[in-house]
């Protein structure tokens, strides 16, 4: 028995080989309260123009057709509206 387990190599890792949690890595890093995300660190840059959330009442035609252009159809409704400003302007 003692002879298949040399023949194994070993997982021990050297505690000193790993990295040192620098100031970045605790910025970038998942905060937690417990179970609870409090914030996410890395992923999507924040947008320098960010969009506002609103609630807003459409015809259901209006929806029903952009939903039916598949994934994305919010973005594409609001490119369509964009398109009709600048228009205007």
């Amino acid at each position: 028995m003692s002879e298949n387990k040399s023949n194994m190599p070993s997982t021990w890792i050297d505690p000193d080989d790993a990295p040192e949690l620098d100031a970045q890595f605790f910025r970038e890093a998942d905060l937690y309260q417990g179970d609870q995300l409090i914030r996410r660190g890395r992923g999507r840059p924040k947008l320098a123009s960010r969009k506002v959330l609103l609630s807003v009442r459409y015809s259901p035609e209006v929806v029903t057709y952009f939903r039916q252009t598949g994934e994305g159809w919010q973005s594409r409704m609001d490119a369509v509206l964009r398109e009709y400003i600048q228009r205007k302007a």
